[in-house]
């Protein structure tokens, strides 16, 4: 395979308008090769699309239409192989492509760039990319699901304390805390998925803002890209970063989720909870002290969601002020996408692997949910049920029984039944059989609810509804 000859002078994309070529200043300031060389397939698919349109439409002949298809397959080769040298002096990824491609097939690659610009070039190439990132962002969270499901149908009977205020609350089921993550990350899907749907309009045919007096045929390319249609508007095509900022919304409310997660699993591995364990693979020790075994994954995941919300407000900065149509600006868009997509697809990889590697303790995990009387709401409800108390009435009476025990430090299950009926004489023996945490979380069977019959079933609803099982 051939190898790249000396670029030619950066003024060949301004034609004969420039008689020399930037400052090293501003040549450092313009190039975007360092970065959007991301873009070389999107890049040459749409190139090669293009191409395909304007020989079906006369405007580009079937020997250059050819060349120019089978020379960029070559530089894909060259890309991917590692042999095609970047250049700075030829600023972009475009440039970089089409001075490469005048190379291997000589003038005929001059005809490419006829009937369109750069920007709608690049704003073709962006959507493209970030469409392709879409799909690999759902395939990560499916994963993910995939794995909290299995997890949540092992312990669809295994107990722990359900919190408020990080206080302990009532008792619920390991699976059913887990099932609540499973639905984040399914309305990240259906964000994700709104957001490709959006995006799924072809800008290439705008030109530089105005459209092109060759008589193209958009329509057709948006066809052979994978588009719904063509943008309508050819200001609107060049100038919109809306698909960008939306797709860093996304991956910052998914990053919400999985920070959320990750504080959870850095608490329960705490030696206050000791509710979880994760293994070597995904913990660390302490260069001073030897016992630790540090939740690094989890925490590191946590820390990237501040790191995707700083792109989204970068980038929200650089578009909130910019006219209409294209301005240099906009080239700042493309790192913070790219950062974000590698913080959340880093973020989501770890995850998921903290989920399959950690071990929940169950003895663990059921000693602390009868603590802090977390059974009182269901005395409050066994004497709306059995005694006909109204809810206000029972809640008051709960709370007299709670600070009873909590003063004679026993549990309310601990309690006998005189100490009961000396507070309230409606209580009966019966009572006892709601006051443990396996009637509590057994009784909840309510739709949603955590009773370990309605975990199970709610995982084979989840995965009939996000797997497709």
């Amino acid at each position: 395979m051939s190898t790249n000859k000396t670029r030619k002078s950066a003024n060949v994309q301004w034609g004969g308008r420039f008689a020399s070529g930037p400052s090293e200043v501003m040549e450092r300031i313009n190039a975007s090769i360092g970065f959007d060389q991301r873009l070389f397939a999107q890049d040459i698919a749409g190139s090669q699309a293009h191409a395909r349109m304007l020989v079906a439409r006369g405007i580009l002949s079937s020997k250059d239409g050819d060349a120019i298809v089978i020379g960029l397959d070559t530089i894909s080769q060259e890309i991917e192989s590692g042999e095609f040298t970047f250049s700075t002096a030829l600023e972009d990824i475009h440039m970089n492509i089409e001075v490469r491609l005048r190379e291997l097939i000589g003038d005929a690659a001059g005809r490419l760039h006829t009937a369109r610009s750069r920007n709608d070039q690049v704003a073709t190439d962006f959507r493209l990319w970030v469409r392709d990132e879409i799909d690999a962002v759902d395939l990560q969270l499916k994963a993910l699901q995939s794995e909290l499901l299995g997890k949540a149908k092992t312990h669809a009977e295994t107990i722990m304390p359900g919190f408020t205020h990080l206080q302990t609350a009532q008792p619920v089921t390991f699976g059913h805390h887990l099932l609540a993550y499973v639905e984040m990350f399914g309305r990240d899907r259906g964000r994700f998925a709104d957001a490709r749907a959006r995006l799924n309009e072809l800008p290439l045919g705008a030109g530089a803002l105005a459209g092109t007096s060759f008589p193209i045929d958009r329509h057709a390319v948006a066809e052979d890209l994978g588009f719904d249609r063509p943008v309508a508007n050819s200001l609107d095509a060049v100038s919109d970063r809306d698909f960008a900022l939306e797709f860093m919304s996304a991956a910052s409310i998914s990053m919400t989720h999985i920070s959320r997660f990750a504080e959870e699993i850095v608490i329960w591995c705490s030696d206050g909870f000791r509710f979880v364990k994760l293994s070597d693979a995904y913990t660390t020790g302490s260069s001073m002290m030897p016992q630790k075994r540090n939740p690094d994954a989890a925490e590191l995941a946590r820390a990237k969601a501040g790191r995707v919300f700083g792109d989204l407000l970068g980038l929200l900065t650089v578009m909130k002020g910019l006219p209409l149509a294209y301005s240099k600006d906009m080239q700042e868009d493309k790192e913070p996408v790219f950062d974000t997509a590698d913080s959340l697809a880093l973020a989501l990889a770890a995850t998921t692997g903290m989920v399959s590697d950690m071990e929940p303790m169950i003895e663990n995990m059921r000693a602390a949910s009868g603590k802090s009387y977390s059974t009182a709401t269901d005395l409050a409800d066994w004497l709306v049920r059995v005694a006909d108390v109204p809810f206000r009435d029972a809640h008051g009476i709960t709370g007299f029984v709670v600070k009873y025990a909590e003063a004679k430090g026993i549990n309310l299950i601990d309690m006998s039944l005189e100490e009961m009926q000396a507070i309230d004489e409606r209580i009966t023996n019966d009572v006892f059989n709601v006051l443990s945490v396996e009637a509590s979380v057994a009784s909840r069977t309510s739709f949603g609810g955590t009773a370990p019959d309605n975990v199970r079933a709610a995982v084979n609803d989840a995965r009939a509804r996000f797997m497709g099982d």
